[in-house]
């Protein structure tokens, strides 16, 4: 299951994990987010292992979307050791989001 990433506990949850962490920002009324969702929700469950998913929403959780520019939804972000490592924006198929974190692992 996907964590729910907030303004108060992002940096202790994503910047300071040793894991990868794939961000998605999103928002309720976001079509392509609907999308996107389970296929993230997927990922999280076949790498739970490995790698740290989780949803962050752009409507209730402003500060940390400003302080990455995030201007459009969906955004998936990844890091590593607290650093955005890559990026996906808009609605891919799953295995462009796999391909972009078996890459950091």
């Amino acid at each position: 299951m996907a964590l729910e990433f907030t303004d108060a506990n992002f940096d202790a949850l994503v910047l300071h994990s040793d894991k990868l962490v794939i961000v998605d920002f999103w928002a309720v009324w976001c079509g392509p987010c609907r999308v996107i969702g389970p296929i993230v929700q997927e990922i999280g469950e076949e790498y739970a292992d490995k790698v740290m998913v989780g949803k962050l929403d752009v409507d209730h959780n402003p500060a940390v979307a400003r302080r990455y520019g995030i201007r459009n939804i969906p955004t998936i972000l990844f890091f590593k050791n607290g650093e955005v490592v890559d990026k996906q924006v808009g609605s891919v198929p799953k295995q462009v989001l796999v391909n972009k974190l078996e890459q950091y692992l």
